[in-house]
């Protein structure tokens, strides 16, 4: 028996011995960069709150964006003339080379007369809503009004409602789609009263068409009175676009801030509140176009409960006062029984809702910001409203308005002690080279970095309150307004920027508590919609892709020769790593990796962004030409191929001991 097993065992030995010289050879032969990560050696753990999201009442952000109204002008900001001219043409430049860039924005009444001229005419005196209602004129022949240029698919079912008044001798009133073919889907409206009734609509038209009209008319005699008309898809969230909110919780955002930006310092959220169809509308006071008041506090709060955020409201320091902000934190948060919370109640919410996160302002250094004031005094404006709002609620967390400059120094030496994040905002305007272009979201948050570590040098006593940054702005802003007001369009470029960005916060993480993505949908979002689709941008693969499968303990990477971007962080139970890699490079590279005594395995899963076309991007509603590719991956003696222009994200487990 010995003899007989003595043979196999030396045979063994001998290939075990082979194979082992075998890989001293490879390893020898290897003539790649080495790069090391030291498992032992780890920074402050990475804040969930760096994946936030920003969404503001702009362009098409919330309307035509994540609200799923299909209407514009439902309330008739714009009084309905017979001079049918909806849309005016911007000239802007807000960055880059100062070239104009044009688009379309709502700048008369989206409705058009159906029937003679002068049929309808706007009472201002008993308006439904808002300062006028539309008051149509019949006299036995199709009168009314109609909004064009809709997006309805067959078989969808959409809902709505109408809020009518008017004679008897108007029925039937008739309210259909119309395809530009002339298919129609239509219901009849048999019972009408002087005073405005509400009435509730279902229509599932059996064509597609991006050229469909909703009609609203009658053929009888009389005076039809229409308060305001809604229409949504059925399949509606609260409002919300049901295939935006699906991509929202892929996005897996912990946190939205929100209503603004610009937009909220001469925003009053008394206008969003109560029954949505008699709140008012209004101009934009910061950007283009209607803000319909369709979505306030009420409706924040249920997609944040919808996609599982935590909401973060910006209160207004610019036009508004320290009661006006007092009374919203209560009306927010206030128990039941206080003014504010009674109010809250009688809107449909009896509990408290808690908000955490208050951002006290939004660039108020700036003199495009609506109530913009010196410095000095707005120190004082800033304690006010702290103090008024932690009387509120003493467990409030403040963040302040920073600049990077005189404005944040001052800030953290003057209110430092009303604050417990100080925000920062930074916009990459774009280059023309390549290379400088995908570096230039993190060289500014680098440079944020640096300046926040003087300040707490510099300024007595700062580095013992420990004031983190929260970067609740933050993108790429250049190019064409594809997608409307500021809606631009993002490419490869893009989507590695934004990776090397998140890179830079996870080597801050001491400093970096939370980051805002700005913003969400449409806009300079990174998420893009069309009135029927939605889809990711390529600036969205990166947001989602980290935010689900990278690490929260980052650990140290001396990247050697090699000129690849290159981050690492263990999980929090530490079972495994995670390695990012950015390549801006045209070339593929071939790196090993080092761990040191840490035994990593060889074998795990790799998500890969990758496109040989800088300038590739998506389209909502079309196959991406960029996407996430999920692969097991199984390296040999740790040495990873890195792929042209691409984003590697490796998961490798961490065998026990380490």
């Amino acid at each position: 028996m010995k003899k007989r097993t003595s043979f196999p065992l030396f045979i063994l030995l001998f290939l075990t011995g082979a194979l082992f010289l075998n890989s001293c050879k490879q390893d020898t032969a290897f003539s790649g960069p080495s790069v090391t990560v030291n498992l032992q050696q780890s920074g402050e753990p990475i804040q969930k709150y760096i994946y936030g999201q920003f969404i503001e009442h702009l362009g098409q952000c919330i309307y035509q964006g994540i609200w799923a109204e299909m209407l514009l002008d439902r309330k008739f900001y714009f009084p309905v003339t017979n001079k049918y001219n909806p849309w005016a043409m911007a000239n802007e430049s807000f960055w880059g080379d100062g070239s104009p860039l044009e688009y379309p924005y709502l700048g008369g009444s989206p409705w058009q007369i159906i029937g003679s001229s002068g049929s309808v005419r706007m009472d201002k005196t008993n308006a439904y809503v808002g300062d006028q209602t539309p008051v149509i004129k019949v006299n036995g022949q199709q009168t009314g009004i109609r909004q064009n240029e809709l997006s309805v698919l067959a078989g969808q079912k959409y809902v709505g409602h109408i809020v009518l008044a008017g004679e008897a001798s108007l029925l039937p009133v008739t309210v259909q789609l119309k395809s530009a073919e002339g298919e129609t889907e239509s219901i009849t409206i048999d019972k009408l009263t002087s005073d405005f009734q509400t009435y509730p609509f279902e229509l599932t038209p059996s064509f597609s068409s991006d050229s469909t009209s909703l009609e609203i008319f009658s053929e009888g005699s009389g005076s039809l009175r229409i308060g305001t008309v809604s229409l949504m898809p059925a399949d509606n969230l609260k409002g919300w676009r049901k295939d935006v909110v699906d991509l929202l919780k892929e996005l897996n955002s912990p946190i939205y801030r929100w209503p603004g930006g610009n937009f909220v310092s001469g925003y009053n959220w008394r206008d969003g509140i109560g029954e949505r169809d008699k709140r008012p509308p209004r101009k934009n006071p910061a950007w283009k176009g209607i803000e319909h008041n369709d979505v306030g506090i009420h409706e924040y709060m249920e997609l944040m409960e919808l996609i599982g955020a935590e909401p973060f409201i910006a209160v207004n320091t610019g036009l508004g006062t320290v009661q006006e902000v007092a009374e919203e934190i209560e009306y927010c948060n206030g128990a039941a029984d206080t003014e504010m919370g009674k109010l809250r109640a009688a809107n449909g919410h009896a509990e408290p809702y808690g908000v955490k996160w208050w951002a006290v302002g939004n660039e108020m250094y700036g003199d495009w910001q609506l109530g913009h004031m010196p410095l000095s005094e707005y120190v004082k404006k800033h304690n006010n409203m702290a103090d008024a709002i932690l009387r509120v609620d003493p467990n409030a967390n403040l963040i302040g308005v920073g600049h990077v400059g005189e404005w944040s120094a001052t800030m953290l030496s003057s209110s430092g002690d009303h604050m417990d994040l100080l925000s920062e905002h930074i916009y990459a305007t774009g280059s023309k080279d390549p290379a400088e272009h995908i570096g230039l979201v993190a060289n500014l948050i680098k440079e944020v970095a640096e300046a926040h570590r003087k300040y707490r040098d510099s300024i007595p006593g700062l580095a013992e309150k420990d004031i983190r940054i929260a970067m609740d702005e933050w993108n790429y802003w250049y190019g064409d307004y594809i997608y409307g007001e500021l809606g631009v369009r993002y490419y490869h470029q893009d989507a590695l920027g934004i990776a090397k960005g998140l890179h830079e916060y996870f080597r801050n993480s001491d400093l970096f508590f939370m980051a805002n993505y700005a913003q969400t949908v449409n806009v300079i979002g990174c998420i893009k919609t069309t009135p029927t689709a939605a889809g990711f941008a390529t600036t969205g693969l990166p947001l989602k892709l980290y935010r689900q499968h990278f690490g929260t303990i980052p650990v140290k990477v001396d990247a050697g020769s090699t000129d690849l971007d290159i981050v690492a962080a263990i999980s929090e139970d530490q079972t495994y790593l995670t390695l990012a890699i950015v390549n801006e490079k045209a070339e593929k590279q071939e790196i090993a990796f080092d761990f040191g005594d840490s035994q990593v395995e060889n074998t795990g899963k790799q998500w890969l962004i990758q496109n040989n076309d800088l300038m590739a991007y998506n389209n909502p509603g079309e196959s991406p030409a960029v996407e996430i590719k999920e692969t097991d991956i199984s390296l040999k003696n740790h040495r990873v191929e890195v792929q042209p222009y691409a984003i590697h994200l490796i998961r490798l487990g961490i065998s026990k001991g380490n």
